[in-house]
């Protein structure tokens, strides 16, 4: 059958179409998206203003009519961080469904969390063993950890590219103190949940989803993305390490010359970076793998197992 799934996230709306039916890898057929940056389009209220909403009202319709062309039977919408903790959610939601007919399935911080989780363990198998899963998006980050399809623990924190660069880190480039005062806030967030993650057992495999993580690993000399799914990725600690301050004093411009790194993006890149560092430190990682597959394809994945075999 085909599938569409429609991830209006933090940064962007993504529909994404795969030809798939249980028991099978789902095959991609179609993609269409648009960054629209919600994290960034919060007012000091935290409501999406209306030409946000407007921008997303407008997205969303065409998805729905590219997700028709496509011949999608079914099309598996839902939200995430910037939808779920604006003030005006209700009204946002309600608006979608009157005028576009979707009817948006607000996901919370652990269930991004485990179906990312899912879709690392489908892609990785159970040789993997136990699983750590970092995944940055553009309002938070989800940790996961386990040995199973369902992990043992799963966590989100309000520490996203999006919401931090926002609200962090004004300036091109931003100052010192500023970048310093992000570095203290991400870390402390991650320390409180650490000591949860490390009594359950040293990981097995490292991995990490998510744009900004394939974009950092990209600058660090991982293969571009033309070169396939099936090779191997990896971003080191070192790495990350020589890169955040070369990050820190360049504007938006030129980290957008970097490669890998989308002009759309290019702002958020440093706060991200931040993060990853600070994950990576703390939970004593030294170097992790990229995982292809995140939440969009843990939503499929999750959708097919509810389906009868045929």
């Amino acid at each position: 059958m085909r599938l569409g799934v429609l991830d209006v996230g933090s940064n962007t709306v993504h529909l994404l179409v795969v030809d798939a039916h249980p028991g099978a890898r789902p095959l991609p057929a179609h993609s269409y998206k648009a960054e629209l940056r919600l994290a960034e389009l919060l007012d000091d209220d935290g409501a999406i203003g209306p030409a946000g909403i407007d921008r997303l009202i407008e997205t969303i319709a065409g998805a729905v009519q590219a997700a028709e062309d496509q011949g999608c039977e079914q099309v598996l919408p839902f939200a995430t961080s910037a939808v779920r903790e604006a003030t005006n959610a209700d009204a946002v939601l309600a608006r979608a469904k009157t005028e576009t007919g979707v009817d948006l399935q607000v996901l919370t911080g652990e269930e991004e969390a485990r179906l990312t989780f899912l879709a690392a363990r489908r892609w990785f198998g159970w040789s993997a063993g136990r699983l750590l899963v970092l995944d940055i998006g553009g309002g938070s980050l989800e940790i996961a950890y386990g040995i199973d399809e369902e992990p043992d623990k799963a966590v989100s924190l309000p520490l996203g590219a999006g919401r931090l660069t926002a609200g962090m880190l004004p300036g091109d480039p931003p100052d010192a103190e500023h970048v310093r005062a992000l570095r203290r806030q991400a870390r402390t967030e991650i320390a409180r949940t650490v000591g949860e993650f490390t009594r359950l057992g040293k990981p097995d495999h490292v991995v990490a989803t998510s744009k900004t993580f394939r974009q950092l690993a990209r600058i660090a000399g991982a293969a571009r993305s033309t070169e396939g799914l099936y090779v191997q990725r990896e971003l080191s600690l070192k790495s990350l390490r020589e890169w955040v301050p070369k990050l820190a004093t360049m504007t938006v411009e030129q980290r957008s010359t970097l490669p890998g790194v989308s002009e759309g993006r290019a702002r958020q890149l440093l706060a991200g970076a931040l993060v990853a560092e600070g994950a990576m430190e703390l939970f004593g990682v030294p170097v992790l793998e990229i995982c292809p597959w995140a939440l969009r394809e843990g939503v499929i994945l999750r959708r097919l197992d509810h389906l009868p075999a045929s």
